[in-house]
């Protein structure tokens, strides 16, 4: 019966043969023929060998040359010819061997120097030494940490506060804590450094909008809405945020906080406020932009800044939430990876918010100081003013380029020297040229401090006029 079946079997095939189409036999003919010659030809070609000669091999090994392990930098570059200071950068500074007046050190409140300050740094340092040794994590949280996020939290009227060990650290950690792939996050296209290296870090979908402009904004968050529409389970699981500074640090210009409110609710998408310029400066308490503009903080989703400024320590802080904070704790990496704050630079934070909250009235002879130089600077021949009148930090950039940023920045360091020959002390701002998402244009920057009298600063504006007139024109 098994034989009867197989011949039977063999018939059908047989049938089948002769009832098939011919192109379908001619396509397996095809087929058997490519296989055939896949399994009888060479996969490779062997090619001809020569072996070099010992005089050949050392011939090419003088021949070659390696590419440079980084790209070739001038001698006379910037990085390279950097000022010396000796002693505290305090009001009277000594750059290079020479006191000059400091308006180049983020020292607003002029707390660097301050006796109460020091003192309690000092009992800090008696107490605790001199580092932590280990992150938050591993025994690095020391009792002074845990009062500072406290202070921070109850000056801010947040829920809850975080610090780092690191300004720079803070805002770049915090962004990709919450932001990840796939997420999109809208960003002034003047955003610091900070800022653009956390965006980097996030590997987030980068929207840039214009410098203050919410018309622009608005137009992209129109287009982001309009892409959710077409696939809304996509839509449900994207997070969508907005990045902005509370005064620029490149510009110095304010962020226009009471519109981004409304296009938050608008548009459903959450705020977060880089506020490391404005923090200890705007505001009647010194509380920043939100109480500048007197808006309610819980409007905001997330609050950093650092404590290099105003606070004349080191490290950042963030605030908000505590369900948002508390995440940060696991997922900050500048929190998580890094040694904790110094106790004794914690402990200085701390006797400064204290400064803060027992003399308001700092904030407004800072801002009082700042319009009057703002003022003063007005109408610098080859010069202009970027800025708002009440920021802490001015930029002066040239009216007309001179052909090409290299030719600007010596021209404009040639000012600088001619103010710090006569006693002024200047910086121009800085930048990672090739790094940068959209480069400014060179520039002067000038920071003003509580300490600086109305003498000083009206001697500085006539010196940089003096300058303006006798290296531009």
């Amino acid at each position: 019966a098994a034989g009867v079946g197989q011949q039977w079997v063999l018939v059908e095939m047989v049938q089948a043969f002769y009832e098939a189409p011919a192109y379908h036999l001619i396509l397996e003919g095809i087929l058997i023929l490519w296989i055939i010659r896949l399994l009888f030809s060479k996969t490779y070609k062997l090619q001809e060998r020569s072996d070099l000669t010992l005089k050949e091999k050392e011939e090419l090994i003088e021949e070659w040359q390696p590419e440079p392990l980084v790209p070739p930098v001038p001698k006379d570059h910037p990085a390279l010819n950097y000022n010396i200071v000796s002693g505290p950068p305090t009001h009277i500074i000594t750059v290079n061997g020479k006191e000059c007046i400091n308006f180049a050190s983020f020292n607003f409140l002029g707390l660097l120097n301050n006796e109460k300050v020091k003192s309690a740094a000092q009992a800090s340092l008696k107490k605790y030494g001199v580092g932590t040794c280990g992150p938050r994590g591993f025994y690095g949280t020391f009792d002074v940490h845990l009062e500072l996020e406290e202070r921070l939290a109850k000056f801010m009227r947040t829920e809850e506060a975080i610090i780092y060990s690191y300004g720079f650290a803070t805002i770049a950690s915090a962004i990709p804590a919450y932001s990840k792939r796939g997420d999109i996050v809208f960003v002034d296209e003047a955003a610091c450094f900070a800022i653009q290296k956390g965006l980097q870090a996030s590997r987030s979908n980068i929207k840039l909008f214009k410098h203050n402009d919410m018309a622009d904004l608005e137009r992209l968050l129109k287009e982001q809405e309009s892409e959710d529409q077409k696939n809304p389970r996509k839509a449900r699981v994207t997070r969508r945020f907005i990045v902005v500074e509370g005064l620029y640090m490149n510009t110095g210009d304010i962020c226009p906080l009471p519109e981004l409110i409304k296009l938050k609710y608008k548009y459903k998408v959450r705020i977060f406020l880089e506020e490391s310029l404005s923090f200890g400066v705007l505001g009647a308490h010194g509380r920043g932009i939100t109480e500048h503009f007197g808006i309610n903080i819980d409007d905001i989703d997330l609050i950093s800044a650092n404590m290099e400024n105003s606070l004349a320590s080191i490290g950042g802080f963030c605030c908000g939430r505590s369900f948002i904070i508390d995440h940060q704790r696991l997922s900050g990496q500048g929190y998580c990876f890094s040694a904790s704050l110094p106790p004794l630079l914690a402990a200085a934070a701390i006797e400064a918010l204290n400064i803060m909250e027992d003399n308001p009235d700092i904030f407004q002879t800072l801002r009082a100081k700042c319009e009057r130089i703002h003022k003063a600077l007005q109408g610098i021949s080859g010069l202009k003013v970027v800025g708002e009148s009440f920021s802490p930090a001015l930029h002066l950039q040239l009216e007309e380029s001179c052909g090409s940023r290299e030719n600007d920045v010596k021209l404009l360091k040639r000012v600088v020297d001619y103010c710090m020959n006569s006693g002024i002390a200047l910086t121009q701002a800085r930048y990672l040229e090739k790094e940068e998402k959209c480069l400014p244009p060179p520039s002067i920057r000038v920071v003003i401090t509580v300490e600086q009298t109305e003498q000083e600063l009206d001697k500085a504006a006539s010196l940089l006029k003096e300058a303006a007139q006798s290296v531009l024109n």
